[in-house]
C-alpha cells in the first residue's frame, strides 16, 4: 500500500513546472515522476538536485518496480537533464550559479528489458551506449569551449575555472556494435566532466584485441565482475586476456562461459595455457564466483583451480565433460564446504558420475543454496541415490532438473522426500515422459508433440500435493526461464 507521501508526491510531479520544495523530498518525487512516466519533471528534478549522489535503486526501489514501469524515456531524460547541466556548467565556468549538487549518478541493478515484458523498457545494451554518448557529447563540447578561448569561458583569475566532474556508476554491456562508442567514451572520461565507473562488465562477441582495449581502459576501482561470453576466446586468448584482471581488486565474479576451450586431449600447448589460466586465477584474491561453463575440462579441474587462495562460493561447470577425478579433487577441496551455488547441468549422471556427485553433494551440504542438475539423463532409478544426499542440503533454496527423464509417479516421490528441506523455495522439474506422445525417442521429443492437458494435471497434482502439506511458499514449475536467472550477489 502506498503511503500517503507518497500518493501526495504522485499529485504533485502531474502538474509541472513543479513548486519550490524542501530537498528532503526530492527522492520521493523523483521516485513518483519515474514511477508514473514523467520525464519532463524528472529532469527539472535532476537540474536542481540537492544531493551529491543520485542513486536509482535505492530511490526508486525494488526491481519489480523497475520491471513494471516504462523506463527507457526516464533513464534517457536522466542522463540528458546530467548533460545539460554539465554544458552550462561548462558554458559559465567560474559562476556557481547551478543549484544541481549531484556528483554522483549511480544506475547500477537496472534490470535488462530486452526480452523483458515492458517494451518500453531499456536494455542495459541500450544504457551503456546511452551512457556512452552522453560522454562523449560532453567531452567534446568541453573541448570546443577550450578551442574558442573566449574570456567569457574564464574564471575570475584569468584561467579556465576547473570543471564539476560527474562520475555515472553502471553496469556496461558490449558487443561489436557498441565497442567504438564504449571506447571513446572510457577514453573522454579520463578528463571529461562525465566519466563512467564500471561495477559490472560484459562484452560478447568481441575480438581479443577489443576485449584487452576496454579491459584497460575501465576506471579498476569498483570492478565487482567480468563476463566474457561468445568471444571464441580459446585458451591461449584467455591467457591473454587474464593477466588484465589483476588490476581490479574487487572482481569477485568471473564468468567466462562458451570461450571455446576445450583440454580434453592434453598437448604442450594446451598444458601451458592451463598453468598461464591457473596462474592468473590465483591473482584475483577477491575471487569468489566462476563460470566456465562449455568448457570442455576433462581432467583438468585441479590445474586450473590449484592456485586459488580463497574458496569459491559459485561454481558453474555445466557441459564441462567432467570425469569422476574433477569430482574427486572438488569433493576434496576447500571449495566443497564453502559453495553456495553449484551448477553441473549437461554431465551424464546416468553410471559412473552418479556416485562422485553424491559425494560432492555430502561435501557441500551445510552451505549449499542452488543446485543445478538440468539434462543429466536422470531417471526414475537414479532418485534413490539422489535423494539420500540431497536430503541432506538442509540449506537447500532452489534445485533445477530440467530436461531429465522422470516420470508423473518419480515427480511426486521428488516432492514427497524434499518437503523435510526447511528453506526450498523452487523446483524446476522436468516435463514427465509420459505427458508425451507414446513411441517416442527421448531425445528427440518436440514441442509438439507434448501432451498439455496430461502436463496441466501433472502441475495441479502437485500444486495439491503442496497445499496439502501446507508449503504453498514452494514454487514447482516446469518453465526453465519463468523465474529470472539466479544471481552469485543475490545470495
Amino acid at each position: 500500500m502506498d503511503s500517503l507521501l507518497f500518493l501526495s508526491a504522485r499529485r504533485l510531479v502531474a502538474h509541472r513546472p513543479l513548486p519550490t520544495v524542501p530537498a528532503q523530498l526530492y527522492p520521493v518525487l523523483f521516485q513518483a515522476a519515474f514511477l508514473d512516466g514523467r520525464p519532463l519533471v524528472l529532469q527539472d528534478l535532476v537540474a536542481q538536485w540537492p544531493f551529491p549522489v543520485l542513486n536509482f535503486q535505492q530511490i526508486v526501489g525494488r526491481r519489480e518496480l523497475l520491471r513494471d514501469h516504462p523506463s527507457k524515456l526516464c533513464i534517457q531524460s536522466v542522463i540528458l537533464a546530467v548533460v545539460e547541466q554539465l554544458r552550462q556548467d561548462l558554458e559559465e565556468a567560474g559562476h556557481d550559479s547551478s543549484q544541481c549538487r549531484l556528483r554522483v549518478l549511480d544506475m547500477t541493478g537496472l534490470r535488462d528489458d530486452a526480452a523483458g515484458r515492458a517494451p518500453e523498457g531499456m536494455s542495459i545494451w541500450s544504457s551503456t551506449v546511452a551512457l556512452a554518448k552522453a560522454c562523449v557529447e560532453v567531452s567534446k563540447h568541453q573541448r570546443e569551449l577550450q578551442k574558442r578561448g573566449s574570456r567569457s569561458h574564464k574564471g575570475r583569475s584569468g584561467t579556465m575555472a576547473a570543471p564539476r566532474f560527474v562520475d555515472i556508476h553502471a553496469d556496461l554491456f558490449v558487443n561489436g556494435t557498441s565497442y567504438g562508442i564504449l571506447w571513446d567514451a572510457l577514453q573522454a572520461g579520463n578528463a571529461g566532466p562525465l566519466r563512467l565507473k564500471c561495477r559490472e562488465f560484459q562484452a560478447e562477441e568481441l575480438c581479443l584485441a577489443g576485449i584487452v582495449s576496454l579491459l584497460k581502459s575501465l576506471d579498476p576501482s569498483g570492478v565487482r565482475r567480468v563476463d566474457l561470453r561468445f568471444n571464441n576466446l580459446g585458451l591461449g586468448g584467455l591467457s591473454l586476456v587474464l593477466p588484465h584482471l589483476s588490476r581490479f581488486l574487487d572482481l569477485r565474479s568471473l564468468r567466462l562461459p562458451y570461450s571455446n576451450v576445450d583440454v580434453r586431449r592434453p598437448t604442450p600447448e594446451s598444458v601451458l595455457g592451463i598453468r598461464c589460466l591457473a596462474r592468473e586465477l590465483g591473482k584475483l584474491q577477491s575471487l569468489r564466483e566462476l563460470n566456465l561453463g562449455s568448457s570442455r575440462l576433462s581432467g583438468n579441474l585441479r590445474h586450473i583451480l590449484c592456485k586459488l587462495k580463497a574458496p569459491l562460493e559459485s561454481l558453474e561447470l555445466a557441459f564441462c565433460s567432467l570425469l569422476p577425478t574433477d569430482f574427486a579433487f572438488l569433493s576434496q577441496s576447500f571449495h566443497a564446504p564453502a559453495l553456495k551455488r553449484l551448477d553441473l547441468s549437461g554431465h551424464d549422471f546416468s553410471q559412473a558420475l552418479l556416485q562422485p556427485l553424491q559425494h560432492l553433494l555430502e561435501e557441500t551440504s551445510a552451505s549449499l543454496l542452488h543446485l543445478d542438475l538440468m539434462e543429466c539423463r536422470l531417471t526414475d532409478s537414479h532418485l534413490d541415490a539422489l535423494l539420500a544426499s540431497l536430503r541432506h542440503c538442509s540449506c537447500l533454496r532452489s534445485l533445477g532438473l530440467y530436461g531429465n527423464s522422470f516420470s508423473t509417479a518419480g515427480l511426486k516421490d521428488l516432492l514427497l522426500k524434499t518437503m523435510v528441506l526447511p528453506d526450498l523455495r523452487l523446483v524446476v522439474y522436468p516435463i514427465p515422459v509420459d505427458c508425451y506422445k507414446p513411441g517416442l525417442d527421448p531425445g528427440w521429443i518436440l514441442e509438439e508433440q507434448l501432451d498439455r492437458e496430461c502436463l496441466g494435471a501433472v502441475s495441479t497434482e502437485l500444486s495439491r500435493m503442496l497445499e496439502s502439506f501446507g508449503r504453498v511458499d514452494v514454487i514447482w514449475t516446469s518453465n526453465p526461464y519463468g523465474h529470472g536467472a539466479l544471481d552469485y550477489f543475490s545470495l
